[in-house]
């Protein structure tokens, strides 16, 4: 791996992550005047299907692909995760719900091992077993962790098993279908809550609306298009940038700092998630 191939991976990777974190950022503050979580979740998805229709060059012949059940549980999948993440950050600070978030890696690392035979090795185990400690004191289950702290954790292990279930189909389907995909589904799976009583819509709201699906979109096709460009072994690491994106947004908008023990645990996992990229770099 090149000096080149890692600034542009740091770059698309920190545009991503920063790009998601100000979507969820525009979720919160929708949540905190009163909207439900999981109408906010709807208009993300829905915003992002019409913004990025004429960007994924959708085929007529793979519309049918739409009823495939492995396509509906990932779309499934994803949307559990994002409900559980606006709601787990209703009531946690930003950067201790997505700590407990990044279970997530951990589960997709276990469960592509179990069911699609992916190769381990001992020295990404080791740096997962050290993340996960970093994810168990920041959680700190069996010590006042909170229900927003477990909605994190759901939403991490949802996150993750969508992960794997992206690996198993990224060989029967284009990457931007796939995106789109879970967009498309994700909206009708989310309709029922489309028509929920709400306070009444502001142009600030209005706004927040805005950021919140047009991050959520942009941070989505930036990862899409990284992920083309840059080897999924390099890419995969930089994920961890969203914790500071996180910790970031949650000081400046929400005056929200993480307490020690969490910023100890928040720091391991990003130590731990960057310490793949020296692995990666020597191809292990």
């Amino acid at each position: 791996m090149n000096s080149k191939t890692l600034i542009l991976a740091f770059v698309l990777m920190s545009l991503s992550t920063f790009s998601v974190i100000v979507g969820d950022t525009g979720s919160k503050l929708l949540s905190d005047d009163g909207f439900s979580q999981l109408w906010v979740a709807w208009t993300r998805f829905a915003i992002a299907t019409v913004i990025l229709l004429p960007f994924v060059g959708l085929r007529v012949s793979e519309l049918r692909g739409l009823l495939d059940w492995r396509i509906i549980l990932r779309a499934a999948l994803i949307c559990c995760a994002i409900s559980f993440i606006l709601t787990a950050i209703k009531t946690e600070p930003m950067a201790n719900a997505f700590g407990g978030f990044f279970i997530s890696p951990i589960v997709s690392y276990i469960l592509s091992w179990l069911f699609l035979r992916e190769k381990i090795s001992w020295q990404r185990s080791i740096l997962l077993g050290v993340s996960f400690l970093g994810v168990l004191i920041v959680v700190r289950p069996g010590f006042g962790m909170t229900t927003g702290m477990i909605f994190a954790v759901l939403s991490g292990a949802c996150h993750g098993t969508y992960l794997m279930t992206t690996r198993w189909l990224i060989g029967s389907y284009r990457p931007r279908f796939l995106l789109y995909s879970q967009l498309v589904i994700g909206v009708v799976l989310l309709s029922p809550f489309a028509f929920v009583d709400n306070p009444a819509l502001t142009m600030s709201h209005t706004g927040f609306l805005l950021i919140s699906a047009l991050g959520s979109a942009a941070g989505n096709m930036m990862l899409v298009l990284t992920n083309k460009a840059i080897p999924a072994s390099v890419v995969a690491p930089l994920i961890y940038l969203q914790l500071i994106s996180a910790t970031a947004m949650g000081y400046f908008v929400f005056s929200q700092w993480p307490d020690l023990p969490t910023l100890i645990g928040l720091l391991i996992i990003i130590g731990a998630g960057l310490s793949s990229l020296w692995f990666a770099g020597r191809g292990r």
